[in-house]
């Protein structure tokens, strides 16, 4: 039983909640820190959990770690005194918006603080069976990926992951356009009538001199039924293209299979919606480990987040540590820098690089 608190009763803290909601027997939240608890008592109700005022409340209860689940402005605090009370920590995404910020909240892990945040995309089910893929040497080594899925930090944390990069130095080269689209759905439902909007695009480069990363999003991606994901990987055997691979097993020999979804409860199949897993060809290359729980592949991935935080609260390394969170914020910064400035940029190097020789 995987017992936690959160800050927060924000719109991503539900995630978390429904997770418990399906698997009550792996997970357990002891309570949600909120400020105004009177406001908050029936969204709680909805959930079943308790909410408290104070920090202090929650910690009665002995969580092994906690969530901090609040503002971008009001994140930075919360670690901090999480930290000065020596709590695990796993905060959501980023874990501040400036560098400066971010460089002082790594003095807290320099100063022995147990930092995690809750970077999810590598760990959806699709994305994580490309990326396994792309490093099961069936590609030789990866050379380029291309994606377009994700803003900002969750892009370049991606875009870092097949890559296989940690800190090197990168050049940057962004620009930004905008075009009319349909106006789509949003957090709060589709909208009452039709109409056409202007939508923001921004693709940036990413050259690690070796290896090329190239960042593509539209800021109504995630809800459009009409701007969808994408995603190339290229190594020296083989690609990637969205849910298809090809590679060549000898020099004569090209071998081409699709990654195929495998799910429960359709078809009067009687196990209970859930995802099984994702085939590559005839292979399972990702097997979900919360079956028979009704999630989607987001939940899947935050319930990931939550077991290898209590690993990390163990004492295992950190599964996403603060210092690659504050790289993938960091890369995307330098991408709204170069579309500013117009040209490219090049990063330096940060404290929480210190730890790594390149």
């Amino acid at each position: 039983m995987i017992r936690f608190g959160i800050i927060g009763t924000g719109w991503r803290t539900e995630f978390f909640l429904r997770i418990v909601r399906e698997r009550p027997d792996l997970f357990a939240c002891v309570g949600v820190v909120t400020r105004d608890v009177a406001a908050r008592s029936a969204w709680a109700a909805g959930f079943g959990v308790s909410l408290f005022g104070t920090l202090d409340e929650l910690l009665v209860h002995k969580p092994l770690f906690v969530v901090t689940s609040v503002t971008w402005d009001a994140n930075p605090g919360a670690i901090t005194e999480l930290a000065r009370r020596g709590i695990p920590i796993l905060s959501e995404t980023p874990p501040a918006a400036s560098v400066e910020t971010m460089s002082e909240l790594y003095r807290l892990v320099e100063s022995g603080a147990r930092i995690a945040v809750a970077e999810q995309f590598h760990l959806q089910p699709h994305h994580a069976a490309r990326i396994a893929f792309a490093h099961s040497g069936k590609m030789g080594r990866i050379v380029e990926a291309q994606v377009a899925v994700c803003h900002g930090y969750h892009a370049t944390s991606l875009i870092r992951r097949l890559l296989d990069v940690t800190f090197e130095q990168v050049e940057v080269s962004a620009r930004k356009f905008v075009s009319p689209v349909i106006k789509g759905r949003g957090r709060d439902g589709q909208p009452d009538s039709e109409s056409v909007i202007d939508s923001t695009q921004v693709i940036a480069t990413l050259d690690f001199s070796d290896r090329l990363g190239v960042f593509d999003f539209t800021d109504v991606q995630y809800f459009s039924a009409i701007r969808g994901q994408r995603v190339l990987v290229r190594g020296e055997r083989g690609e990637i293209i969205n849910d298809t691979a090809v590679y060549m097993q000898d020099y004569l020999t090209p071998i081409s299979l699709t990654f195929t979804r495998s799910n429960a409860g359709e078809n009067g199949n009687h196990e209970g919606l859930h995802l099984r897993g994702i085939l590559a060809g005839d292979s399972w290359i990702y097997t979900n480990p919360f079956i028979p729980g009704r999630l989607s592949d987001e939940e899947i991935a935050i319930a990931s987040c939550l077991v290898k935080m209590a690993d990390y609260a163990d004492g295992a390394p950190a599964f996403y540590p603060l210092a690659e969170a504050c790289q993938d914020r960091y890369l995307d910064i330098l991408i709204w820098e170069s579309v500013e400035k117009g040209h490219p940029v090049t990063s330096v190097r940060q404290n929480w690089m210190e730890s790594i020789n390149l």
